[in-house]
């Protein structure tokens, strides 16, 4: 199957896909401000730049886009031209963020995942994101661990 778009369309396209203030992260931030939880943005300095960064809990947060990540969620559809490219490039990602929370981990932060498809859910899904990031907080132990919220 070929790319509806043309070549310029297709790159305009590409370019506008932001890494920072996407709507899952700001629909993330929206919902632990309003649950009285307080946070860092851009977590320069730390492996991966964590998209939240809560210091007090020593925890950082990543917001991860379910097609640019690889979840496995309806959402995410494997690209059926340059499928080639396309494989490496999502396994790359795939390995960045293991060495990344590998490497957070062993710098004595916890970990959390938040799964853009879990923001979806415009009804009742801001009051759960904000109740489980609470619960893992709670839950922290002396060691480091990694959640994930999907």
């Amino acid at each position: 199957m070929t790319d509806v778009h043309g070549t310029e369309a297709r790159s305009r396209n590409m370019r506008a896909i932001r890494s920072a203030d996407t709507r899952p992260e700001l629909y993330v931030r929206k919902a632990l401000h309003a649950s009285g939880l307080r946070y860092r943005l851009g977590g320069a300095g730390l492996p991966g730049r964590p998209d939240l960064v809560l210091p007090r809990h020593k925890t950082v947060i990543f917001v991860h886009g379910c097609f640019w990540h690889s979840h496995d969620c309806k959402y995410f559809k494997q690209p059926q031209t340059r499928s080639e490219f396309w494989l490496q490039k999502l396994a790359k990602n795939k390995a960045r963020d293991s060495a990344n929370i590998t490497a957070l981990l062993s710098l004595g932060w916890n970990v959390i995942v938040i799964w853009e498809c879990v923001t979806r859910n415009k009804i009742d899904a801001p009051s759960k994101i904000a109740q489980k990031v609470q619960a893992l907080l709670q839950l922290q132990s002396d060691l480091p661990t990694v959640s994930i919220i999907s």
